[in-house]
């Protein structure tokens, strides 16, 4: 389809999302209400259904994100306040779109001054008898009877994960969840917003409860799962934001036969185990004895309210949340612990036993019954104790064992495991069928504003898998480059090579911003809490002299050009997979181009919309693409436009199938149908192309009519690979009789 004019009706299933990072901390860059409205034209030609915006309440002075709301009772004055968001909510509405708003119910900053929280500055002043108090989860006893904010003492109320400026909220308060969604909901009955996307749903008391209460409209939850790990059943939602869709179509692209002598490659570059849970256990333990010390501490304060004073507690407290092998298993006070809570736990303290000595076994199985609601537990450890996990796996693995263990860096990724180094078609295609029979409307998603890399930076990744050998030998040159080597820790500089192979070109403000990042977060030879200024400056100082050498930037502008057009065939394959598979597409600000961008802030740079809008309507005149962003480009509006014209291909009703390829090529290929559309990608291209391409290699298609490939108008007689594949390694194709 490339009719850039139509958009979806309103009860339409949605086709797509485009994300939007709002921003209006610098008037002189602000990206806001008025900004977003007048993408709407160009967005409507993209092919979404619906504008997908980051918070939009009032947030502190200076916020660069949204999510550290000060104020329920305001839409947000920097971005252009109430009247320019209705303006804009009508725009888009006007233009076929809807809008989906991100809500941040877990927490509220801790401003300086803290008066632009009102009801945070009535605990300020009033403790526990302010009318306020009920609004925030504080450990009164801990603070002797007052609030102790940053920089006054260790904080003891609940915040989120380590950051002392965010205070956890109490949700399961009637009162505060009211107040502090009055706002949003009433831009719900007004029409104005059409979906919620709820963050970290996991740092709530009671995350089902808090769903079940939200009205009844799109609802995406930001759910982080782990391997097999699914949403709770009874969760009231319609998906997730696409985390785990991002692993699977990820893996899809990434060689099995690599993950050997990349493992070898590593080993002898970091002298790095080969065993991730090692280092995941040894952050997971980093994590609970410092950045989340309180929240161990105040747990304890619980148990030993409960059970009284004993020194075995810790040890073995700490041994089990360490172990938890999700963020956190759904235990309702008062209520049975569901089963998959209870092998949760089960697997937990397992892990724990095999690590405690014996005469701590004891104390581990009853907290374990504790944790499960059992022996007459307090709810207030029942609920904390998942509170504490949440963050917990947070911080000591994404935020810790992420940036210590990079043997595969494009599978360090939110939500991601880096010991599963490849996801095969079998699983893949279970995967996308559970999806569409079980939660057809959750969100996928390649990029986002958390992940460590974007999606084109993963795919140039993925194609090491297939070329292991021209990557060793490409980091042996670069290490032994200058004398003496570098001053990076072994992991950091493996890290740092993958880094420039991934994102090149860089500049050196973009690669010292990630580097400094990187090195804090593994928190091994400086910290963002105890830095070490005379390391940091010598990896620092390293990466400004890589990017000055002439010769060792023209080598790896070499590896790149190596590894282009394997990478293109991983880009384009991804992002069409993405866009057509089971759940509703989230196309991240910006990535409908070549994503490259690393770690925030890096990936909220601003966005060049006219470059887009110039390139799309280029595209549209009936030109053939230019350059890889001009092929992303088709792929992605092609098939948005597809969908957005086709819900019932691509809704609750269109299913999915499998398309079996047969020939000496097969494995390269994978193929879906949705609906009468099928998708086809090319997988594992270097091995395609030292087999010799795809002679004899054909899919198993319906016969009868030939097939039209929306993406470059070609018709195909024949299911032959080779043919539908020429022009592009991807190809969208529909029965030629069929209108689109």
């Amino acid at each position: 389809m490339s009719d850039a004019s139509g958009a979806a009706p309103d009860d339409a299933f949605p086709a797509g999302t485009y994300r939007l990072q709002l921003r209006g901390d610098d008037p002189a860059d602000r990206f806001g209400f008025a900004e977003a409205a007048a993408l709407a034209p160009y967005l409507v030609s993209l092919g979404v259904s619906h504008v997908y915006l980051s918070p939009v309440l009032q947030a502190a002075p200076g916020s660069t994100h949204g999510y550290d709301v000060v104020d329920h009772d305001r839409v947000s004055a920097e971005l252009g306040g109430a009247d320019a968001f209705r303006a804009m909510a009508v725009r888009l509405h006007a233009a076929g779109l809807r809008v989906l708003v991100d809500v941040v119910p877990n927490h509220m900053a801790v401003p300086s001054p803290p008066e632009l929280n009102k009801p945070l500055a009535g605990v300020i002043a009033d403790g526990p008898d302010s009318p306020y108090a009920a609004w925030f989860d504080v450990d009164w006893d801990a603070g002797g009877g007052r609030l102790v904010l940053p920089g006054q003492g260790e904080p003891n109320y609940r915040r989120f994960f380590d950051i002392s400026g965010l205070i956890g909220l109490r949700q399961e308060d009637p009162e505060v969840f009211e107040r502090t969604h009055a706002v949003l909901f009433g831009m719900i009955g007004e029409g104005l917003v059409d979906g919620l996307r709820i963050d970290h749903p996991d740092g709530l008391t009671d995350p089902r409860g808090y769903l079940a209460a939200l009205p009844g409209t799109w609802v995406l939850v930001e759910k982080i799962t782990t391997g097999e790990e699914a949403l709770p059943a009874d969760w009231r939602c319609d998906g997730t934001t696409g985390y785990d869709a991002l692993g699977m179509v990820g893996g899809l692209f990434v060689d099995p036969a690599g993950e050997r002598p990349l493992t070898k490659i590593y080993a002898a570059a970091t002298g790095a185990t080969a065993d991730f849970a090692e280092i995941e256990y040894t952050a997971r333990r980093f994590a609970a004895e410092n950045a989340l010390r309180p929240e161990t501490d105040r747990l304890l304060r619980v148990l030993t309210a409960f059970r009284g004073e004993d020194p075995r507690h810790r040890p073995a407290l700490v041994e089990l949340l360490a172990a938890v092998p999700v963020y956190r298993a759904y235990v309702v006070p008062g209520e049975e612990a569901p089963p998959e809570a209870v092998a949760v736990l089960e697997r937990a303290a397992d892990a724990a036993r095999a690590r405690l000595p014996e005469d701590l076994h004891g104390t581990l199985d009853a907290l374990v019954r504790l944790a499960l609601g059992l022996d007459g537990a307090p709810a207030e450890f029942v609920v904390r104790f998942q509170q504490t996990a949440a963050p917990l796996a947070a911080k000591g693995v994404e935020d810790t064992a992420f940036y210590r263990w990079n043997r595969m860096a494009a599978l360090n990724e939110v939500g991601g495991d880096p010991e599963r180094f490849a996801v095969g078609p079998e699983d893949f295609h279970a995967y996308a069928a559970r999806s569409a029979r079980e939660r057809p409307a959750t969100m996928t998603t390649l990029s986002t504003h958390d992940t460590k890399r974007q999606e084109d930076v993963r795919a140039r990744l993925a194609v090491l898998a297939e070329l292991p050998g021209s990557w060793g030998e490409a980091v042996e040159r670069w290490r032994g480059w200058f004398p003496g080597g570098s001053p990076l820790e072994p992991d950091l500089e493996y890290l740092f090579w993958q880094t420039l192979a991934g994102a090149w070109p860089l500049t050196g403000d973009r690669l010292a911003e990630f580097l400094t990042k990187a090195m804090r977060e593994a928190k091994t030879a400086t910290s963002w809490v105890d830095q070490n200024a005379g390391y940091e400056e010598g990896v620092l100082g390293f990466a400004a002299r890589v990017l000055a050498d002439p010769g060792l930037t023209a080598d790896i502008e070499g590896f790149v050009a190596l590894i282009s057009p394997y990478a293109r065939d991983v880009m384009l394959g991804q992002k069409l997979v993405q866009l057509t598979m089971p759940g509703v597409p989230d196309v991240y600000q910006g990535c409908e181009l070549t994503g490259l961008s690393l770690v925030d802030p890096d990936n909220r740079r601003p966005v060049d919309y006219g470059r887009r809008r110039a390139r799309l309507t280029r595209l549209d005149s009936g030109r053939p693409p230019q350059d890889l962003d001009d092929e992303k480009l088709l792929v992605t509006s092609r098939a948005l436009r597809l969908r957005r014209g086709h819900p019932e291909w691509f809704g609750p009703d269109g299913g999915y199938e499998p398309v079996a390829a047969t020939g000496p090529a097969a494995g390269h290929a994978v193929a879906f149908r949705r609906g009468r559309a099928v998708t086809v990608a090319t997988r594992l291209p270097a091995g395609l192309e030292r087999r010799g391409g795809w002679g004899g290699t054909a899919l198993d298609l319906p016969g009868g009519h030939a097939w039209r490939d929306v993406l470059t108008g070609a018709v195909h007689e024949r299911p032959d690979l080779g043919p539908i594949l020429a022009a592009l390694p991807v190809a969208l194709l529909v029965p030629e009789e069929d209108p689109t």
